[in-house]
């Protein structure tokens, strides 16, 4: 492979590449050549297409509770998150953070020098991992251990309760459709000649770029910009809006954005694309920006953001199956327009995170076959951008709630009054919790933290179980923690509490006490 083409995009299956036995171990697991696809043994309870996670939760939950379930799935078992999503960008993220970690070491005493790097053992690492990981989602294991009749091929609906696939038809009492998302490229004149990487492509690589322009300050963007200038590219990040994780709140997305100009990453906000072309080796992004053009030119093009629901080829007509704006139209219960049919996941939802696909499965399974009545909306969905710091949010954010009508009080307390992240060298960071007025409910909440993603789900559950900041200023923290700093808002609301009347009536008490 020349330099001119080492970057390009190959196909959608190109994470495949390189051809070692780490990938040949995961393919032995999620798509295996040997693959003998069984005989339908009449109606199934549930036929399942797609083995993403929510296919994968729906499967295993409905055969666990003793459904019959047959499982299609054209590609890879695992979906995006094992095999082009949350394992492998984890496993990239901890390399190029222990990286970044040992080149700071200095900070701590440490004085052994310029740690080495070899990005290919990095990549690697990972691939090892995420073979490792796939036993997990393995057709024979869905089959030998859980009892799934697993299908491999390109499944379709040949009507209202029957899908085809590898010539066999599946009759089917209820049926879910769990295709997931891909990565969309924005329609940019001359991005499909000049060459770009996805979240599909982007773990395929061995070499690393010495520069990486990434379209996009979305999650995906973010996390990956920061994972490669932390292994050493130069990268630039083009965003079309003011600030990047545009929903994050703005002092949040600064602490973020603030260390991205630290670590060398430069950030061209409330930038257009016009163009992309070649250049020699250079693929260079054409910019309209503060009312002027900009180049920006690089070894490679990462595309950070954007999916699009897997919803062709199904025969969804077929079984009347309707669509919308975020792919299979499903109302509050998962239920299509086929009442026969149900889905779950990136294909019908539009928080596309691999949690909530987990979640809307285990909806999916409660409605589908046990006549339940449970619904999308009563969920409580957090989230957490996995850079450094991390930024997890959980409920409603401020703006919302007020444009709800309802009135807010917002805590904040900096981790830079908590003792733990003050040892840690990890003070650029708060907790946050958004209170309906004059109540201890807890609206909404957003962490900045090194480990905000674990920090989020006390705040989860106290929303989710209707639980205040009361319940938490009653709970006992462990010293020193970081999660001491949502403690710390507890505290804030009882100090609150304390009005001068209050304290007039308590110091009179006390005074009263004392004789």
């Amino acid at each position: 492979m020349t330099n001119q083409d080492k970057f390009q995009i190959v196909t959608t299956t190109s994470f495949l590449l390189p051809d070692d036995e780490h990938n040949a171990r995961l393919i032995a697991n999620v798509h295996p050549a040997d693959w003998v696809n069984p005989e339908p043994l009449g109606r199934y309870n549930l036929v399942v297409i797609g083995a993403g996670t929510a296919g994968l939760v729906a499967a295993a939950g409905a055969a666990g509770l003793g459904a019959r379930v047959a499982l299609v799935e054209r590609q890879f078992m695992g979906g995006d998150c094992l095999n082009v999503g949350c394992v492998p960008s984890k496993g990239m993220i901890r390399a190029s953070r222990a990286r970044f970690d040992a080149r700071a070491a200095g900070t701590f005493g440490v004085r052994d020098g310029e740690p080495g790097f070899d990005f290919g053992v990095a990549m690697e690492r990972m691939r090892r991992l995420r073979a490792e990981i796939s036993a997990h989602d393995s057709a024979r294991r869905f089959r030998d251990e859980l009892g799934v009749d697993v299908f491999i091929g390109e499944g379709r609906f040949a009507g209202p309760d029957c899908v085809e696939v590898d010539g066999k038809r599946l009759q089917f009492h209820r049926a879910a459709v769990c295709t997931g998302a891909r990565a969309a490229a924005p329609p940019i004149p001359g991005l499909a000649e000049t060459g770009y990487l996805t979240n599909e492509t982007v773990f395929s690589l061995t070499e690393l770029p010495a520069r990486l322009v990434v379209i996009g300050a979305g999650p995906i963007g973010c996390e990956l910009a920061q994972a490669f200038a932390r292994f050493g590219s130069r990268v630039t990040v083009v965003e079309a809006g003011p600030q990047i994780l545009g929903r994050e709140d703005g002092d949040a997305a600064g602490i973020l954005q603030a260390a991205f100009v630290r670590e060398g990453i430069e950030l061209r906000l409330g930038a257009r694309i016009v163009g992309a072309e070649r250049r020699g080796i250079d693929r260079v992004l054409l910019l309209a920006r503060d009312g002027g053009t900009e180049e920006v030119a690089a070894d490679a093009i990462l595309v950070g953001g954007g999916r699009a629901p897997n919803v062709e080829g199904l025969g969804l007509e077929a079984a009347g199956i309707a669509r919308d704006g975020n792919g299979v139209k499903v109302d509050d219960r998962l239920r299509t327009t086929n009442r026969r049919v149900y889905a779950a996941g990136d294909c019908c939802f539009p928080y596309k995170f691999t949690h909530t696909a987990d979640a809307l499965a285990r909806i999916l399974i409660a409605n589908a076959l046990f006549m339940g009545r449970q619904k999308v909306s009563r969920l409580t969905i957090p989230w957490c951008t996995y850079t450094d710091p991390e930024i997890a949010h959980v409920g409603m954010y401020e703006k919302e709630a007020r444009e709800k009508g309802i009135d807010v009080t917002t805590l904040t307390a900096p981790l830079s009054d908590v003792d733990r992240a003050l040892l840690d060298g990890e003070t650029e960071g708060f907790a946050r919790v958004h209170l309906q007025s004059g109540t201890d409910r807890i609206l909404g909440a957003t962490i900045v933290a090194r480990h905000a993603g674990e920090m989020i789900n006390e705040l989860s559950l106290a929303i989710t179980s209707g639980l205040g900041m009361a319940a938490i200023g009653r709970t006992i923290h462990p010293y020193p923690t970081q999660a001491e700093a949502i403690r710390k808002l507890a505290d804030a609301w009882n100090r609150s509490r304390l009005t001068p009347r209050v304290q007039r009536l308590l110091a009179g008490w006390l005074k009263w006490r004392r004789g």
